[in-house]
């Protein structure tokens, strides 16, 4: 996917459209994933639409839930969607970064060619 160790970096335009397409997948990604908590606190949480986007925004930005679950179903879901936030900004995190943090990787070995 990347270029080899051997070649030379991309051009700053190339690699700028390359960060963009990362960028562009990760929010693709936020926004799938806010969708699933937002369904998941209207249905499981019995909350409105706005309150269930309030918890679901919260939770995926690392800040915490906004209202309390009063039911079995809801506490069970809050529990579970906080696990997949925690998996899914570490693997954000991860995509946005991969083409900076390899072009800072190769331009440090650019001077062993």
């Amino acid at each position: 996917m990347y270029e080899h160790h051997t070649h030379r970096p991309l051009a700053w335009p190339r690699f700028l459209r390359r960060a963009g397409r990362h960028l562009g997948w990760g929010l693709a990604i936020l926004c799938a994933g806010v969708a699933v908590g937002t369904v998941g606190y209207h249905v499981a949480g019995e909350l409105g639409w706005l309150d269930a986007f309030l918890n679901a925004s919260m939770i995926l930005g690392g800040m915490g839930p906004v209202d309390r679950m009063e039911t079995t179903v809801g506490k069970l879901f809050s529990a579970l969607y906080a696990l997949f936030s925690g998996v899914v900004f570490i693997g954000l995190m991860g995509i946005i970064l991969a083409p900076w943090v390899h072009r800072l990787l190769h331009l440090t070995h650019l001077d062993e060619q």
